[in-house]
């Protein structure tokens, strides 16, 4: 017996342009929905009061009102209808106060058939959550959301809070900003926030912001056409393409250069993007995270990141705490770090940490957090590989190396971002006020051994800005030789 075909959805549209009324009710109609209409919020709001529908897409501008007051009323009766927001040309403030408010999603005017049909997808889609943090795992999406959130380790009120707020986030389309220190964990919040979404099943796309070299920012994150200049052989997608039906992460989205920030704002915002050497803009469809260590509010204040840009990324923000914070965490994530330890070096059994050697491992101020205790634990597990690690088996830094960088307000001397030399070759600036020293810089590269890129991915640093600093005092011809 064939199965039963599942009903069609029920959606209300809300415009006060006949025109666009009716383009947006054949539209949704040929995907198979049921559609019933309203021009102004009385009519909407007598709708809503006799039936239930499963999405809501309404324009900002009513006759008799916002089309947002729709959203609050929706949000505080605690209705399940998915809200989409369709906003002017440019009214970047009105979709920001719409996602705030909590519509799932906004579109932007003139609203192409394809861009509609994919948002009230995704709406649908989204009213039924993949996973939960007591999940089961037998079942493919919600095994993969729960074994996400099961990576941010910590029974601690602060990380209990946290996964509860990545599974209510998970559910929108509203832009991200994971903030944290270096080696808090920022990625594995942004891939959480992505197996527990409607967009489960595509891609999940990663950008390190600092790693990309600035003559290639635009290609990279836009793609290329073919011939658009000497070298380009093929059409290569760029990320935001590669992303399409998923999530794109863009991580240290402090260190991006200003002319790419705004290219990236319009982006954005409008949700289009423009290859190179291409002639017309092509839709894109992604969730965005980003996250960064910076305090970006400073460096907004400071011109070195665009206010604008900064609103539109900052639409929910996720704070993850630095370890010091929630030292009761410290055993079960020492063990789980351990336990995957000993599995990537084909050790079923994961050494036990003694008590005395978590009594000292409380003790450690762990500048460098979480990425800090696994290298401290990767150091135990190579030289002391015994069934228990006992205090003598954990190797803690000088005091020299654990004090950050004057300047830094959070104890973290990653917060510091230095003043690179310019690209025509002339004279360095100043170095600023809150520049490390050369005892704390040869300290630091001391406690990683001289692993460069270990040392500037604790800092959350990129390798160019730490071996002009190397330069700077000196430290690059002094590197041990093996």
């Amino acid at each position: 017996m064939p199965a039963a075909a599942s009903a069609p959805s029920s959606l209300l549209v809300v415009d006060d342009e006949p025109d666009l009324l009716t383009l947006y009710e054949l539209t949704l109609r040929k995907s198979g929905h049921q559609v019933a209409a309203a021009s102004d919020l009385a009519q909407a709001r007598a709708l809503l009061a006799t039936q239930r529908f499963d999405a809501l897409i309404t324009d900002m501008r009513l006759p008799d009102g916002l089309g947002l007051e729709l959203v609050h009323e929706l949000t505080q009766a605690g209705r399940p209808e998915k809200t989409i927001v369709v906003t002017a040309y440019g009214s970047a403030d009105n979709a920001v106060e719409a996602l705030k408010a909590g519509a799932f999603d906004y579109l932007t005017k003139p609203v192409a058939p394809a861009q509609l049909r994919a948002s009230v997808a995704n709406a649908l889609q989204a009213a039924r959550p993949p996973c939960s943090v007591a999940q089961s795992s037998s079942s493919a999406n919600p095994a993969a959301g729960a074994a996400a959130l099961q990576q941010l380790v910590g029974r601690s009120p602060a990380m209990q809070a946290l996964r509860e707020r990545v599974l209510r986030v998970a559910r929108s389309m509203a832009p991200v900003l994971v903030l944290g220190e270096s080696g808090t964990g920022k990625e594995l919040v942004a891939r959480a926030l992505h197996q527990c979404s409607h967009r489960f099943d595509g891609p999940f796309v990663a950008v390190n912001c600092g790693a990309i070299p600035d003559t290639l920012l635009e290609a990279e994150f836009f793609g290329v056409r073919k011939g658009a200049y000497t070298g380009a052989s093929a059409h290569r997608e760029g990320y935001l393409q590669a992303a399409r039906g998923g999530t794109l992460f863009l991580d240290e989205i402090g260190d991006l250069p200003l002319p790419m920030q705004v290219k990236l704002l319009r982006a954005v915002q409008e949700r289009r993007v423009r290859s190179l050497g291409a002639t017309d803009d092509e839709a894109t469809d992604v969730r965005l995270v980003s996250a960064t260590h910076l305090d970006l509010e400073r460096a907004v204040a400071a011109g070195r990141f665009r206010q604008d840009l900064y609103y539109r990324l900052n639409v929910i923000d996720l704070h993850l705490p630095p370890l010091r914070e929630r030292l009761e965490d410290l055993p079960a994530l020492a063990q789980a770090l351990l336990q995957r330890l000993s599995e990537r070096n084909g050790n079923p059994e994961p050494p036990v940490l003694s008590p005395a050697a978590l009594a000292r491992l409380a003790q450690h101020p762990f500048p460098g957090n979480v990425r800090e205790l696994e290298n401290l634990l990767e150091r135990a597990l190579a030289l002391h590989p015994g069934p228990m690690l006992d205090a003598e088996a954990i190797w803690t830094p000088p005091p020299a190396a654990q004090r950050a960088w004057p300047g830094a307000s959070n104890g973290h001397a990653a917060d510091f971002s230095p003043t690179l030399p310019p690209a025509d070759g002339g004279p360095a600036p100043a170095p600023d006020e809150h520049a490390p020293t050369r005892e704390q810089l040869l300290a630091w590269l001391n406690l990683h051994r001289w692993n460069q890129s270990r040392a500037a991915r604790q800092l959350g640093w990129t390798l160019a800005k730490l071996r002009y600093w190397m330069q700077r005092h000196g430290l690059a011809d002094t590197a041990p030789h093996a």
